[in-house]
């Protein structure tokens, strides 16, 4: 598949790298992708050459990438490779925290912290696609972009903590989690549902050991979550793009020789929604 435009954010598979004594087994980076399909295997019945195709695969930091047929989905008609690029698994994670996890539903009212970032953008959006009413948790600097993407209520984390205000939700989406599970569970209605899908790695520990324990004390539920890529919700998202509910929010764009720059940027951790590679072909 040729590669027009690669797409990642902080936590996704491109990111990662070498720290330790170990070699990685796949030191292949890059994952979202968007491109054109250039060759098909043998066994190869939803793609020929010259689709236009989004999704994911390993090695996506390249011109050219092989990728399974069943994580990539046809692209949406009305946007460029470079939206597409971004949307994968950031989108992926948003949609299944909210439904599968979540198990959102109209009329509900759903806060998601860490709004502004990859995951974020798409759970606000989404989210709304639901018909429920939607609080995002974000920075002053990414207060505007928040609302831009159909937000009901922003609320500033360096001037508020949502958590001490006395609001309750019927589900939590923490697409960047900095407060402890206590305090989340303590901002859920009583049927609430808290779901993390990302975060530090205290966070995360402490989700994964207490979620399970704490969701069977009383009736609000805690969980954590993986996203897996399947060729339904990417269909599922090209419908979304395609309707116009939801729009990828990309912050930078870079050529593919200046990857190293770009995840200099990515690690300050104050990227808006996605960083893009292009790929140029002479």
């Amino acid at each position: 598949m040729r590669l027009p435009s690669i797409q990642w954010t902080g936590t996704s598979e491109a990111c990662s790298h070498n720290d330790g004594l170990r070699k990685p087994k796949d030191i292949r980076i890059g994952s979202d992708v968007a491109g054109q399909v250039e060759a098909v295997g043998r066994n190869i019945t939803q793609f020929k050459p010259g689709n236009r195709v989004f999704g994911v695969c390993r090695g996506a930091l390249a011109e050219y990438a092989c990728a399974l047929e069943e994580k990539l989905g046809l692209m949406p008609a009305n946007i460029s490779f470079e939206q597409a690029a971004a949307v994968p698994v950031a989108a992926l994670t948003a949609l299944q925290g909210l439904r599968d996890k979540g198990r959102i539903q109209r009329g509900q009212k759903v806060l998601v912290d860490g709004a502004s970032g990859g995951v974020g953008t798409f759970a606000v959006q989404i989210a709304k696609s639901f018909g429920t009413e939607v609080t995002a948790v974000c920075s002053t600097r990414n207060v505007e972009t928040a609302r831009s993407i159909g937000a009901d209520h922003v609320i500033d984390y360096t001037q508020e903590d949502f958590t001490q205000r006395g609001e309750r939700y019927d589900l939590i989406l923490a697409a960047n989690g900095h407060h402890s599970i206590f305090a989340y569970r303590h901002a859920l209605s009583q049927h609430g549902i808290y779901v993390m899908a990302g975060g530090d790695g205290v966070q995360i520990i402490q989700t994964m050991l207490l979620a399970h324990l704490l969701s069977l004390i009383g009736s609000k539920k805690m969980r954590f979550f993986m996203a897996k890529i399947n060729q339904k919700d990417l269909t599922l998202m090209k419908d979304l793009l395609e309707a116009g509910k939801v729009v990828p929010v990309i912050d930078r764009r870079y050529p593919l020789s200046d990857v190293a720059e770009a995840f200099r940027y990515l690690e300050e951790g104050h990227a808006q929604g996605k960083i893009s590679v292009t790929v140029e072909h002479n």
